[in-house]
């Protein structure tokens, strides 16, 4: 673990510092895209019949998705160690799967869109939400954007790396099959309630430790940034296990009171109201780019945390 802790805090460095370039993936396809083209594959031809048959059938497709995935992470190891610098090769396919840059750039593109125009802050909000962008205002969108940048901190950042870290490239290619399946087929709408059912459990699992990681990280991001670190410990205490998802109220209620907005709260998906409890009541209702700019600031933070205990396991173990 040592030696893989060294490769997790340079792949972090290099994701960090180039994200995922467009001039790459516009020529290659990106890992996640094959995952989604696999888990489509089978979602067109097993998704069909009574709800006991699609839970049996998306079981089946998670544990093949799975097994892929782990097949895949051993063979980049296998070569890896052939190579005569295997550790960049290796240390390279770690900062693909990790997603500090690309998370950066997406949500800046949203606070940038609505310092524009609030149809241009939808437009660049729909691409990392699955929320109805034309029934957000501009508070709408920026709530939207800042508690991506939370949630996705856990899913994109601190979950891949702490499967990396313990399991090595199988763990994190694992990882990012099952988040990606979670994102595509483990919703509660008709089509996908039962055939994505394995899909979001097994997520929950996966994410039951990183996502308090990763308000920890948070919370010290806060601290370091000099804001109410006591406010936000309060609202992932009080707030967090109100939240639908098991997890991903950690991370939101500590960002909202760190920056003392009210996240979460009712939303519509595909026309159907999701009746949430606010993240935070007693904060702003009222926010806007500049608010997403502070939950960015308050992410490199946590990331920037994150390495330095990566960097502390590497050199005193």
């Amino acid at each position: 673990m040592p030696e893989r802790a060294g490769w997790l805090a340079l792949a972090l460095i290099l994701d960090a510092a180039i994200g995922d370039p467009d001039w790459l993936w516009r020529r290659l396809k990106h890992p996640v895209v094959w995952i989604g083209e696999q888990i489509s594959f089978f979602e067109k031809r097993w998704n069909k019949g009574e709800p006991a048959n699609r839970r049996g059938a998306g079981l089946l497709t998670i544990a093949l998705v799975l097994l892929t995935a782990v097949l895949a992470g051993l063979s980049v190891e296998a070569i890896a160690a052939l190579l005569p610098f295997g550790a960049v090769f290796e240390i390279a396919a770690a900062a693909i799967l990790l997603a500090q840059g690309s998370l950066a750039q997406h949500v800046r593109s949203v606070a940038n869109g609505l310092a524009e125009s609030l149809d241009a802050g939808r437009t660049q909000v729909a691409r990392i939400v699955g929320r109805d962008p034309q029934t957000l205002d501009e508070s709408g969108v920026a709530r939207a954007a800042i508690e991506s940048t939370a949630e996705n901190f856990s899913d994109g950042v601190v979950a891949p790396a702490l499967f990396y870290l313990i399991f090595g490239l199988p763990g994190l290619f694992a990882y990012k099959a099952l988040n990606t399946a979670d994102s595509m087929i483990g919703h509660l709408n008709e089509r996908c309630r039962d055939f994505g059912f394995a899909a979001a459990k097994l997520d929950d699992v996966a994410n039951f430790i990183p996502a308090r990681l990763s308000a920890v990280f948070l919370l010290a991001a806060a601290l370091l940034d000099r804001r109410d670190w006591r406010q936000a410990s309060e609202a992932a205490f009080n707030d967090a296990k109100k939240h639908r998802s098991p997890n991903a109220g950690w991370p939101e209620a500590v960002m909202a009171g760190a920056l003392d907005l009210s996240l979460a709260g009712p939303r519509i998906y595909e026309s159907r109201t999701v009746q949430d409890d606010w993240m935070h009541p007693a904060g702003r209702r009222q926010c806007g780019p500049a608010d997403i700019h502070a939950a960015l600031r308050l992410f490199w933070l946590g990331c920037a945390v994150q390495g330095v205990l990566v960097g502390l396991i590497w050199l005193l173990f």
